[in-house]
């Protein structure tokens, strides 16, 4: 099992800019598969942006253009840059991984085992 800890959350106002950061720890070969999820309360859980060590990405269609996925696999750190957010991107976001590709093909949170916390962004507008 790895270890996920997300950081970089906070409050922002509609146009402004973060930069969530997500650091595994313990079984990173379970983090092929990295990905980043966020939920509002009542809602289900939304895949946002994945991203595999082989480059693949895929995004959201309502974070395209906007957000990007990167890694420094050196540092075992999974970011998420996010411009010019909007009040809809207020979530509590979590990082997700896992061992197989097939989870960041399929998207559904259901293909991931390992989370992390979470950590909120609230954006005003």
């Amino acid at each position: 099992q790895v270890q996920l800890v997300e950081s970089g959350g906070g409050s922002v106002q509609a146009g402004g800019s973060l930069r969530l950061s997500c650091v595994a720890s313990g079984g990173t070969s379970s983090s092929y598969c990295m990905a980043w999820f966020r939920q509002v309360p009542g809602q289900e859980r939304e895949g946002v942006a994945y991203k595999t060590d082989t480059g693949y990405t895929m995004y959201a269609d309502s974070v395209k253009g906007r957000f990007t996925i990167s890694k420094d696999n050196a540092k075992n750190t999974l970011y998420l840059q996010m411009n010019s957010l909007k009040p809809e991107d207020t979530a509590m976001y979590y990082c997700a991984a896992e061992a197989s590709a097939w989870a960041c093909y399929g998207g559904s949170s259901l293909r991931f085992g390992n989370w992390g916390q979470g950590t909120q962004v609230t954006v005003s507008s």
